[in-house]
């Protein structure tokens, strides 16, 4: 398993736990506790910081992005756990999208009512 693969299944697997016996004093606690609303309201504002980030020159905004995009992550990831939904359940709907045009996805999925992105 990747560095990568690693860190986010070791954080999923935090987070879950959490979910299932919440620790007093646990910002990720105060995240599930409050709700979709709460967490929802945290991954905008991480999500506005990282686009604001992105238009930072040099390397110390490169750090910046990468500060802000580790933020936009851990929310994300709090509210997949909020859902029940693990990344293996992302990662099987990426590969389902793996290799298919981004506009015949579109197209299907005006078509079919999907709510999947293109790749």
């Amino acid at each position: 398993m990747s560095e990568p693969d690693r860190t986010f299944a070791e954080l999923m697997a935090t987070l879950a736990d959490r979910k299932r016996q919440p620790v007093p004093r646990s910002y990720t606690d105060t995240l599930l506790s409050g709700g979709l609303e709460k967490i929802a309201a945290k991954l905008r504002e991480e999500t506005a910081e990282v686009i604001e980030a992105a238009g930072e020159p040099g390397a110390a905004g490169r750090g910046h992005v990468v500060h802000e995009a580790a933020d936009v992550l851990y929310h994300l990831f709090v509210l997949l756990t909020f859902c029940d939904v693990t990344l293996a359940d992302v990662a099987a709907e990426l590969a389902r999208r793996s290799g298919r045009s981004g506009l015949d996805e579109k197209a299907s999925r005006a078509a079919g009512g999907q709510h999947s992105e293109p790749s």
